[in-house]
């Protein structure tokens, strides 16, 4: 499958065009889910009865404006399918709406406007092809996933692609095992706040070693540090044995001056959340 090239848009913009205030409808929330309504008028329809919590009414009316080729309602049904919101989990269906969306693109060029959708698209679709979907057609194919990350990392800057497409590299997955050129982009997705990426750069440079260039203890510890006081519980299980590898290497001075580094981000990032406020 071809994928056109497009300007990098972080694909969390999608969450912000399918609930912002200004996509509000006129519709009335009591109304029933008209398909003759216009693509517009039901994706309206339908974010707004999600919002209301009212997943059913609100999969029937993005399930028309998807039908009608609205690129948003598409991506919504894949995720509700992906994470069993609202429908029962299906990711073999979640699977088939994505690569939709992908070729959609391809065929008729889309547009900016849409480049958000199709680079969440592309990264789920690496995802699902990393791992296969069990019983179905899709198997793991690691080289193929490797290239769905590699275009959404490359054509549209997506940090979530920059990550896994570094950590594959790192470890040698779906082709040759590349340190130097994993950090580069695990250090494009650390530029962007993506915790996952800063862990396994900061991993990287405590020693230099993988990636030949000097020791950087104290930035690598803190790096990881920082990233473990940021994590998911998910992501904490898998960073927090490398900052404790790390950190038990690591001199004292080294350790105070990383925790003191951590701590200041910390309470740099909490003062700006306050004045944004």
């Amino acid at each position: 499958m071809r994928i056109s090239r497009r300007i990098a848009l972080s694909a969390s913009f999608v969450g912000a065009v399918l609930f912002s205030a200004g996509a509000a409808s006129a519709l009335d929330p009591a109304a029933r889910v008209n398909p003759e309504a216009g693509t517009l008028e039901l994706f309206s329809f339908g974010f707004k009865a999600y919002q209301r919590g009212e997943k059913l009414e609100a999969f029937e009316a993005l399930r028309y404006a998807a039908d009608k080729g609205h690129p948003g309602a598409r991506w919504k049904l894949g995720k509700m399918y992906a994470d069993g919101d609202g429908v029962p989990e299906n990711d073999y269906e979640a699977f088939k709406i994505f690569e939709q969306i992908v070729r959609d693109q391809d065929e008729d060029g889309g547009g900016y406007a849409n480049a958000a959708y199709v680079s969440s698209a592309v990264v789920a679709l690496g995802d699902y092809l990393r791992r296969g979907i069990p019983s179905t057609p899709v198997g793991a194919d690691l080289p193929r996933a490797r290239q769905f990350y590699f275009h959404a990392a490359s054509f549209f800057g997506d940090p979530k692609a920059q990550f896994e497409l570094g950590r594959m590299i790192l470890q040698g997955e779906g082709g040759k095992a590349d340190p130097r050129q994993a950090a580069r982009w695990l250090k494009l997705a650390a530029e962007k706040e993506h915790v996952g990426a800063r862990a396994l750069l900061g991993y990287l440079l405590f020693d230099g070693q993988k990636i030949s260039l000097p020791a950087q203890p104290v930035q690598g510890l803190g790096m990881l540090t920082l990233a473990l006081k940021r994590a998911s519980p998910a992501d904490a299980q898998w960073i927090r044995p490398l900052q404790e590898e790390v950190f038990s290497m690591a001199s004292e001075a080294d350790r105070r001056t990383a925790l003191a580094y951590a701590e200041q981000q910390m309470a740099a990032a909490g003062g700006a959340s306050v004045a944004r406020n």
